[in-house]
């Protein structure tokens, strides 16, 4: 017998064995990619407490912070499952990243990795040190949302199960944990599991595998591919992708399988995860030795001129806002200090500027100070204005202004200008 036809033996017996519920509507083979029968008809999650059927998340008024360069949402864990029930109610494409001390430095000096996490519905601060920093910003994100947490509490809740399909991982390592759930009779039902191999981001995007995908009826697509492929990967098929709620999960189909044991709670508290990461997985020094030389640089030239800034300047004139419409464009005035819930008061502006259809421009020039929350407050608007097919401009803007820009690495929404 050759050493081929022996394989696909194997392939087919274990295909037998354990996946004989396999649905005939997606023909699939092994070692490549499994799918699961489902014990429950596709059905609609009830109405979220945050939105009602047909309803959608207004993206200006999302409670989302700049954070050094990246934008980060103020949410706990039950606001975050309560959003992804209403998008998996609505059926509609929701993007979750969960940006880490990892993700931040790569988004420094990759733009096309840092375009996935601004096209993002969510992101999630994963990652003790973001938090730190966070703090120190007087950016109020106060819990870590870490990918694996998160997987963790969709299990646990089954009262309102969902559909996963899993893509990536190593070896057979997405099957056996699909077939670990289903097992468990947990909150997260594995329709499909699929390890696409090695290859470039266009081979991982072929009409055969995005169709797999899609014909699983999933609610929840769980990416573990590595970080910058993942976010390639996710934002390269977002139109193409029919399944309503994405994420990348990392390394947490390691944890699941039981291939990497996960840092006890004390450690991942604390901020000392990556200790235990490199016990458990000794060739990642290099990788968090690299991220820890690079943090502190930023640290020291970003970070804690910040802080220092903060505490020196603190906000003393009130805002008000002018709104201009010029015929073929608005312009947005804030005038005093863009700061805190102060900012709340430019958002039905830029609503209504949405609404009109036309050009916003942000005019700077009488504006005193800015901070993390008017940050998030344009980048929810850049990313609302580049699915109308246009851009962010922001002018006026005053040389206090522009450092605060460049510190909190920002500069780049300053590129139309």
């Amino acid at each position: 017998m050759s050493g081929k036809r022996g394989i696909d033996l194997v392939s087919k017996a274990f295909d037998w064995l354990a996946f004989f519920n396999c649905s005939r509507e997606i023909k699939l083979k092994l070692p490549s990619a499994v799918c699961f029968s489902s014990q429950r008809p596709l059905q609609k999650i009830v109405e979220s407490k945050i939105l009602g059927a047909g309803e959608k998340i207004n993206e200006v008024a999302r409670q989302v912070y700049g954070l050094l360069g990246l934008p980060v949402d103020a949410i706990d864990f039950r606001t975050l499952m309560e959003t992804m029930d209403a998008a998996v109610a609505q059926r509609e494409a929701f993007l979750i990243s969960t940006p880490n001390v990892n993700f931040l430095l790569k988004s420094h000096r990759n733009a096309a990795f840092r375009a996935s996490i601004l096209h993002s519905d969510l992101c999630l601060v994963d990652g003790m040190p973001l938090i730190w920093i966070a703090k120190l910003l007087r950016v109020p994100i106060r819990e870590r949302l870490a990918g694996s947490d998160l997987f963790g509490r969709l299990k646990a809740r089954a009262d309102r199960p969902l559909r996963v399909f899993l893509f990536g991982g190593t070896g057979d390592l997405a099957v056996r944990v699909g077939v670990k759930l289903n097992l468990e009779k947990s909150g997260l039902e594995c329709v499909g599991a699929l390890n696409p191999g090695f290859g470039t981001v266009d081979d991982l995007s072929s009409s055969e595998i995005i169709e797999t995908i899609n014909r699983s009826g999933a609610d929840l697509l769980a990416v573990f591919l590595n970080a910058e492929k993942a976010q390639a990967w996710l934002l390269h098929n977002h139109a193409r992708l029919t399944v309503p709620v994405r994420a990348q999960f990392g390394a947490t189909i390691n944890f699941e399988a039981g291939t990497v044991k996960r840092a006890p709670q004390l450690l991942r508290s604390t901020g000392f995860e990556w200790l235990w990461r490199i016990k458990e997985e000794p060739y990642l020094w290099r990788r968090y030795w690299s991220d820890g030389c690079s943090l502190l640089g930023l640290l020291l030239f970003s970070v804690l001129p910040l802080a220092v800034d903060a505490a020196l300047n603190r906000p003393r004139d009130n805002l008000s806002v002018q709104f201009r419409d010029g015929g073929d464009h608005v312009t947005i005035s804030p005038i005093g200090s863009a700061a805190g819930a102060d900012v709340e008061r430019i958002v039905p502006l830029i609503d209504r500027g949405l609404v009109a259809g036309k050009p916003i421009k942000f005019d700077l020039s009488r504006t005193s100070h800015i901070d993390g929350r008017f940050f998030g407050v344009l980048l929810a608007l850049s990313r609302e204005l580049a699915k109308m097919g246009q851009s962010l401009d922001v002018s006026g803007v005053p040389p206090r202004l522009e450092r605060l820009f460049r510190l909190n690495r920002f500069e780049f929404l300053l590129a139309s200008d």
